[in-house]
């Protein structure tokens, strides 16, 4: 596993990788603990396309990440992370549609479990999941978190 620490204007992201990929995301300040080789913390290499498209999305000029990913979860969950990957750049959707796209429209409790879950934040955009009503619902990194991703993509009102 390698891992590398990267400045956002949400703060440090800590990105883990495996030989095939992207494997995780998230703040700096979530932190858990993880099996890393302190060897490899050194290594840049995996990370470099995904830095830069990480600094190309924040700044507004990358709308679709390409960077291989290699989540770890079970085959359900893989599933869902794959349909969230495919709600476009400044769209929402709900718990219900991501749930008819995988084909199993009555598990809308499972994909919000499995998006919950989601090991590669903001490449794989569990933050563009809102509630039917359309209010934001929970999000690992903060409702706040989640708010500024969404109106950095345009999705949100600049006021909410």
């Amino acid at each position: 596993m390698f891992c590398h620490f990267h400045p956002s204007p949400l703060g440090i992201i800590r990105l883990l990788a495996n030989e095939h990929g992207i494997t995780g995301l998230t703040l700096a300040s979530q932190r858990e603990d993880d099996d890393v080789d302190p060897d490899w913390l050194l290594t840049q290499e995996p990370f470099i396309e995904c830095c830069y498209q990480l600094d190309a999305y924040f700044s507004g000029s990358l709308t679709r990440f390409t960077v291989p990913l290699a989540p770890q979860g079970t085959e359900f969950q893989k599933q869902v992370w794959t349909a969230l990957r495919s709600v476009p750049y400044g769209e929402t959707c709900s718990y219900k549609a991501i749930a008819e796209a995988i084909s199993n429209p009555k598990a809308v409790r499972a994909v919000g479990a499995a998006n919950g879950k989601n090991p590669i934040a903001i490449i794989v955009p569990c933050h563009r999941v809102i509630g039917a009503d359309g209010k934001l619902t929970g999000y690992a990194g903060g409702v706040e978190m989640k708010a500024f991703l969404l109106k950095l993509e345009g999705s949100l009102a600049a006021d909410c």
